[in-house]
């Protein structure tokens, strides 16, 4: 009830200046910028226009949440305690608020992003579904976790990375892997816009962790479903992949 309660309030907000039609025409250009020229979000963010901020608050942010809430439970990540998430390159704190969300009792969360709208988005996603929470402006590859922190996840932050950035961050997850940190890691499932993938996964899967790909069925509130479709997209299934430690390993 809660995610309903959160996407109406987004609604409200982000249509409050902006017709369907206007972020209509931002997430196809949003859309086109992620799939098929990534290198252009190094020149000219996500985050540039109100229509692209809004475009991804009504319709990527949703998807991130409901797809790291699958990907949690199928983990069971919500049966490990967590006291202190980081959400690391949190965007809207879609990926920080459906983990959190997920565990009982709910755990704090730290969103940490370079972009002020991304954390003004995420407090207010924090703050909606009842979270605790602060947020703190930094580079994802240039950050200490705070030493409270039990677990880290980064929801398709890596992509957006350039290779050095990439590196430290995985520096850092590492790191906390090693101290004892829950990390949940989720991108896209397509192999083209993440040729590192397999270096990750088997210096992840080195440590105790688990690789997988995830494909979910799902009925889409409404918005989400006039959206996708007047975007031409098709988003019934959610397709990503995550790389997980603190979860329980696969069989063999």
């Amino acid at each position: 009830m809660i995610f309903n309660d959160w996407l109406a309030a987004l609604e409200n907000r982000h249509f409050a200046d902006l017709t369907f039609s206007e972020v209509n025409r931002a997430l196809r250009a949003l859309s086109s910028t992620y799939v098929e020229r990534r290198t252009r979000l190094k020149e000219r963010g996500a985050f540039d226009s109100a229509g692209k901020r809004a475009a991804y608050a009504l319709f990527y942010s949703p998807l991130h949440f409901l797809t790291v809430s699958l990907i949690v439970d199928a983990l069971s990540l919500g049966t490990r305690p967590a006291k202190h998430i980081v959400d690391l390159g949190c965007g809207g704190g879609a990926a920080g608020a459906a983990w959190a969300s997920r565990l009982g009792p709910a755990a704090r969360i730290t969103g940490i992003d370079a972009h002020p709208w991304a954390l003004a988005e995420a407090a207010l996603t924090y703050r909606l579904f009842g979270l605790d929470h602060d947020t703190r402006q930094g580079h994802a590859a240039r950050v200490t976790l705070p030493r409270s922190a039990d677990a880290v996840v980064a929801g398709w932050l890596l992509n957006e990375l350039d290779d050095a950035s990439r590196s430290q961050v995985k520096a850092t997850l590492v790191a906390a892997a090693r101290d004892g940190r829950q990390v949940l890691v989720v991108e896209p499932i397509a192999t083209r816009v993440s040729p590192w993938w397999k270096e990750w996964v088997r210096d992840l899967e080195s440590l105790g962790g688990r690789a997988d790909e995830w494909r979910f069925t799902v009925e889409l509130p409404d918005l989400l479903v006039r959206l996708d479709r007047a975007a031409g997209m098709r988003h019934d299934v959610l397709k990503a992949r995550s790389l997980a430690l603190g979860a329980p390993r696969r069989p063999s």
